[in-house]
């Protein structure tokens, strides 16, 4: 089945305008700091959305380091002490 033939069966809530994706995709470009470091503004949608999912998956990979250095962290402090509270905080 095409795809136009699915988006039309769609409910008309639950359907989404060609200009309603451009403004989604142009809202993506100024979020991401690779494609808003550009001088270009001539970036395609699918551009636009693998950067989107390349930075995502950096940010997975600072949060989880992040979380180890932490918990690092936490191993070499007095678990009674207010500074592992903080770190106990942080990590839930």
């Amino acid at each position: 089945m095409s795809s136009r033939r699915s988006r039309s069966r769609q409910s008309g809530a639950s359907r989404i305008s060609d200009e309603q994706i451009v403004d989604l995709v142009s809202r993506l470009q100024q979020l991401i700091p690779e494609i808003r470091s550009r001088r270009s503004d001539k970036v395609s949608a699918s551009k636009v959305l693998q950067e989107t999912c390349n930075y995502i998956r950096s940010l997975h990979r600072e949060v989880d380091d992040l979380s180890d250095r932490l918990s690092e962290l936490l191993e070499s402090t007095d678990s009674d002490s207010a500074q592992a509270a903080i770190i106990r905080s942080l990590l839930m």
